[in-house]
Parts: structure tokens; C-alpha cells; sequence
């Protein structure tokens, strides 16, 4: 099976891109780089079945393939939030794209969507039926409104063009390979705790989060590519936890002396967000298995790990040679 991953060196990417290459699938993953890391895909290059290709999805792709899992966009507020319209751009005309792929060569195409597609709901859980709640115009819409679109490309692809789409809407997810600054919940936390910096919580800490971990939701979306469900499926952890008892239970697994510290709520924050997973279990046979703290122990030794790393690895300027004057000749 050749597999295509777009954004495949990112966070998720590269975990699904190991899924596949240790399932013996031909990978070809394609990243523009912009948050994804050549170190999360490096120990794959030279393998016969692995290619690695520096492009960016808004440019069209002319490669041979099976399926396209299309992950890539910036993921995080931060990343998103930075550069609106190329998050646009990425989530439009890069999944345009990447639709015009799968026509011309067959291939079945799964979207990464988002349950930012639901906003901020009004409706409790999310089921796939929910339409959401969502502004069109704040600062979270690049992104938001950029995959709501996305989801009605591939639908418009398969009405007209008989492309076989998949849909994946993605709840938190977390662990190794996260950017440590990428501002979200899980990774903003780890990295406070474990430099003894304050947690900072966005309004009182009530808004509810529900985290699945990273190998739980590459199972999900291996299943669903590979299932008959064309209408969206919902991938989370239907386990809720409001954004304050995180915050105390990663400062307890990381023995942190850190207080915590409350700031003005960022706008448009979801107050509430929990998958109905009903339709994954039932179509699927899917549903998270990886206990929350035995997932945020791994993404906490991952994380100091990471410091580790970066401490060791500061730049230092190397000094520059002697220059040496033309015409003489100089001897060691």
C-alpha cells in the first residue's frame, strides 16, 4: 500500500507515519516544515519503503499513491494565529489540492479535521450531528472556518467526482513530539511545571477539555481509513476534565512546587468540549485506551528530555579564522 502523509513530520504525522512504515506500507511523507520538525521523521530516512518530500500541499503534489491521510495544517492557536491567511490558504486551496490528487489517481483521501468545527457548542456532548457554534470572523476562524470548509471540499469531491473521502474530527490530543511552545493546554503546563514557572490558567480554570493520547487517536484514524464511513466520525477521549484539575494533576506527576496563575480568558475559548464517540465505537471498534497519566507520564519524560536536549545543544557562535593577507603563504 503506498501511503502519502501531509504534514507528516509534524506532531501526529510522524507517529502515523511510524504506524504505517512499521506496518509495511510505502510512505511518502510531505511537509513544508513550517511546524513540523525533520528530527520526528529522521530515523525513517534511507529505509527503501520511506521518502521524504520538502513541498508545501498549497502548490499542486504529483506523486503516485493508494491514500492520502491529509493532516497538514497548523494545529496550535499560536501557529494558527500567527500567519491566518497561509493557515487559510493551507486548509482551502492545499485541500483542494490534495482532492485533485486523489481524483486523478484514485486514491481514497482522510481529512484531519478538528472539533473546532463545533466552536464554542451550545450542545453537550459533540456528536457528529452537531453543526456548531462558531464565529466566522474572531480570531480562531482561519483555522475554525478553514477546516469547516475543508470537510465541504472533500463532500463536493465525492458527490461530483467520486472520490473516496474520509473524515476525522480530532479532539485534544497529546504526547511525545509535541511542540514544547505551541500553546496548548498540555504542552504549556508540562513545560511551567517542570521549569518552576507559574501554570497559567485562562479564566477560572472551569472550561472543560477532554485529552486523548497520541497512539489512541493514530489507531482511529488507521481504522477509519480503512473502514466504509464516509460522513465524519468523531476521534476523543469522552473523558472530561475541567482545565484547573489538569493543571494539579500535571503538577503532581511532575513534583512541582509551581503555583498556579490565572489570566483574562482568551476569546473565543470553548467553555465546554467532549466527543460523543459513539459512531467511532460502533463503526470502528475504536475508543481510547491509554490512561490519562500513564500518557502525560510519557509526554513529561519526553518533555525533559527535550530541555535536555536544547540545553545541550545552544548555539555558540564558532569563532571566525584568522584572515590571511593575499600573496602570503601560511604554515601550520
Amino acid at each position: 500500500m503506498q501511503s502519502c502523509i501531509t504534514g507528516g513530520a509534524g506532531f501526529v504525522g510522524s507517529h502515523l507515519t511510524d504506524k504505517l512504515m512499521m506496518d509495511g506500507h510505502e510512505v511518502t511523507v510531505v511537509d513544508n516544515f513550517f511546524t513540523g520538525r525533520k528530527r520526528n521523521v529522521e530515523h525513517w530516512i534511507g529505509h527503501e519503503n520511506f521518502e521524504l518530500i520538502n513541498h508545501d500541499v498549497v502548490e499542486p503534489l504529483y506523486i503516485e499513491v493508494d491514500q492520502i491521510y491529509h493532516l497538514a495544517s497548523p494545529a496550535s492557536p499560536p501557529n494558527y494565529m500567527y500567519n491566518p491567511i497561509k493557515t487559510l490558504k493551507t486548509n482551502t486551496i492545499g485541500t483542494l489540492n490534495m482532492l485533485g490528487l486523489a481524483k486523478r489517481v484514485g486514491a481514497r483521501l482522510l481529512l484531519a479535521s478538528t472539533s473546532e468545527v463545533y466552536g464554542d457548542p451550545e450542545v453537550h456532548p459533540q456528536s457528529e450531528d452537531y453543526w456548531g457554534h462558531v464565529n466566522p470572523i474572531g480570531p480562531r476562524a482561519c483555522y475554525d472556518e478553514g477546516k469547516r470548509v475543508a470537510e465541504t471540499m472533500c463532500y463536493a469531491y465525492m458527490k461530483q467526482e467520486g472520490v473516496e473521502v474520509r473524515v476525522a474530527r480530532i479532539f485534544n490530543t497529546f504526547g511525545p513530539r509535541m511542540h514544547m511552545n505551541d500553546g496548548r493546554v498540555v504542552s504549556n503546563f508540562i513545560l511551567q511545571a517542570l521549569q518552576g514557572e507559574p501554570l497559567t490558567v485562562y479564566g477560572s480554570g472551569s472550561q472543560t477539555r477532554a485529552f486523548q493520547y497520541v497512539s489512541d487517536l493514530v489507531n482511529g484514524l488507521v481504522a477509519l481509513m480503512n473502514s466504509n464511513v464516509s460522513s465524519p466520525v468523531n476521534l476523543g477521549n469522552p473523558e472530561e476534565h475541567t482545565i484547573l484539575e489538569f493543571a494539579q494533576l500535571i503538577k503532581n506527576l511532575v513534583g512541582s512546587g509551581s503555583e498556579i496563575q490565572f489570566l483574562s480568558e482568551a476569546q473565543d475559548d470553548p467553555q465546554k468540549r467532549k466527543p460523543d464517540i459513539k459512531k467511532a465505537k460502533l463503526m470502528l471498534g475504536w475508543e481510547p485506551v491509554v490512561p490519562l497519566e500513564e500518557g502525560l507520564n510519557k509526554a513529561i519524560h519526553y518533555f525533559r528530555k527535550e530541555l535536555e536536549y536544547q540545553a545541550n545543544n545552544q548555539y555558540i557562535p564558532k569563532p571566525k579564522p584568522a584572515r590571511i593577507k593575499k600573496g602570503r603563504t601560511r604554515h601550520n
